[in-house]
């Protein structure tokens, strides 16, 4: 039910903040994960030592050449590629249940976007950005699973996303675990209005698969929803799509809020719209009128409370929206 929340697992880069394991020797302290850890299950790793190179280490770099990427250590001259590529397969394959990723930024093993990439072996050559070989392993096999790094996470509104799906999709482990029709039924009743924020055509064809008019057996049932929620949550919601939700709960309150509380609330969403209040603010408002007027349909709502409060941080990086 929402307000009781299982424990998301969640594969973690062991330098932010578990262990001394990068290149240079040093630990990354990463606040975010801090406040996690009482929350979720981390599964912390570093595949650069998982394949033998030590603390500290020469750095090593991607290196695309004759059409495919090579794990470099131009020090040494040694190609970790085999290396590299054999860890991730069988790391990822030991993985029973995970629900989200969070990685090490612009590593060459880690990064999920915004590692560097050289075009060649030879020193001075051009340079781009891409995934690392962990990072890109994990985005092809986990497609539909939440997968950020330590910088992007610092933007209120991707960090919402992020904490969003990952106790969203431990919810639905458990519901796959129990392994039951009206189970899926609950959850997806449960996740109304969260789904309608994020994409309403993935919700409604989710809501014909619990339906199950074709009385399909619970494997395919299951399958088939688990597709349409990962297809509803890959991209954060847009800001317009959640006002509409916001306002849609707002009107169950209509009759029994006073004009200056209904007048706060519509000034309260457009300062969401203008990136000055995350939305878990005015999601804290809707949450405190539904116990005070025992609204039980929007209190049985996860988007009132998609994570715990105690994870809930106004702190931003600045940059905007969904960067």
């Amino acid at each position: 039910m929402p307000g009781s929340f299982p424990k998301p697992v969640v594969v973690v880069s062991k330098c932010l903040g578990f262990d001394s394991c990068r290149y240079d020797g040093s630990k990354i302290d990463t606040p975010f994960v801090e406040k996690l850890k009482a929350h979720v299950t981390f599964l912390p790793v570093c595949p650069e030592v998982e394949i033998g190179l030590g603390v500290p280490r020469k750095p090593i770099r991607i290196v695309f050449d004759s059409g495919k990427k090579a794990l470099y250590q131009p020090a040494t001259g040694k190609d970790f590629s085999g290396p590299m590529q054999s860890f991730v397969e069988t790391f990822l394959d030991s993985l029973a249940q995970v629900d989200g990723f969070f990685l090490k930024s612009r590593s060459p093993s880690c990064g999920v976007g915004d590692a560097k990439i050289h075009d060649g072996f030879e020193e001075g050559a051009r340079t781009f950005k891409g995934r690392g070989f962990f990072g890109d392993a994990v985005q092809e096999r986990f497609a539909g699973l939440p997968v950020e790094d330590e910088g992007r996470i610092r933007n209120f509104s991707i960090r919402e996303h992020f904490l969003s799906r990952i106790f969203l999709f431990a919810r639905f482990r458990e519901v796959k675990a129990n392994g039951t029709i009206q189970g899926l039924v609950n959850f997806h009743s449960a996740q109304k209005l969260l789904l309608m924020g994020y994409n309403q055509a993935q919700m409604r064809l989710a809501g014909k698969i619990v339906a199950n008019h074709e009385k399909a057996d619970w494997k395919t049932v299951v399958t088939r929803y688990e597709e349409h929620l990962e297809r509803a949550l890959a991209h954060p919601p847009r800001f317009t799509a959640m006002i509409n939700v916001l306002l849609h709960a707002f009107g169950g309150f209509s009759e029994v809020l006073s004009k200056e509380e209904k007048a706060f609330f519509l000034e309260s969403i457009e300062e969401y719209r203008d990136e000055r209040i995350p939305l878990s603010v005015l999601l804290h408002i809707l949450r405190a009128w539904s116990i005070r007027y025992k609204n039980n349909y929007l209190l049985g709502q996860t988007f009132l409370q998609p994570y715990p409060l105690e994870l809930v941080e106004i702190s931003d990086s600045g940059k905007g929206r969904d960067r």
